[in-house]
């Protein structure tokens, strides 16, 4: 492995993260709704699960979806079914004025883990970029290195999302717009849970 392949891989990654989906929605809703220090969390619980996905991928966790399909469709409709369940959640509370007290860090980590978690089409993706990228048979300290890589990638990225849309002009923008912008995030949710259940 060398800086090339890195370059390569946190090219495709940075990408990859930008692209507007469910994880980077919640981050930011979990951000301007429930504070930094929240939205820091639920940066951290989408990047601990990512990385862990491009783990599985290095060790080989797409062979085992291929082998035993059934893990693979439990996962998917799991994941589904909860994104169906946090747009249904966003809808109803589009309407509601943002309460007092800030989401606990511990939930919002656990929220943005299972936004993650329940993508399992993400180790299929990071799978072939893998292959692409990275020659075969990578050390121990090779998948170690790529993977808290990955990992320092998503913190900063989404630690840096909370600091910009915490400030005072961004909040006030989002609460304007609160109804239109959640009603948006829980079609968009819903949708991807949909296009989960019903993909094969």
């Amino acid at each position: 492995m060398t800086l090339e392949h890195i370059i390569a891989f946190n090219a495709v990654l940075i990408v990859s993260i930008l692209s507007p989906g469910a994880a980077f929605l919640m981050a930011v809703r979990s951000s301007i709704s429930n504070g930094r220090r929240a939205g820091i969390a639920t940066g951290l619980g989408l990047g601990v699960m990512a990385s862990l996905w491009t783990l599985a991928a290095l060790l080989g966790m797409d062979a085992l979806f291929a082998l035993f399909p059934w893990a693979f469709a439990t996962l998917k409709i799991g994941g589904a079914l909860y994104l169906i369940y946090l747009a249904i959640k966003t809808w109803r509370g589009a309407a509601t004025p943002l309460g007092a007290a800030p989401k606990a860090q511990g939930r919002a980590f656990i929220d943005g883990f299972l936004v993650n978690l329940g993508n399992p089409k993400s180790v299929l993706f990071a799978a072939a970029v893998l292959v692409v990228i990275f020659p075969p048979n990578l050390t121990a300290s090779e998948i170690a290195f790529v993977t808290l890589n990955h990992l320092a990638l998503e913190i900063l990225f989404y630690t840096g999302c909370a600091f910009v849309l915490t400030a005072p002009a961004a909040r006030a923008q989002f609460l304007r717009a609160k109804p239109i912008i959640d009603r948006s995030a829980a079609l968009l949710l819903g949708g991807l849970g949909l296009k989960l259940l019903l993909q094969r």
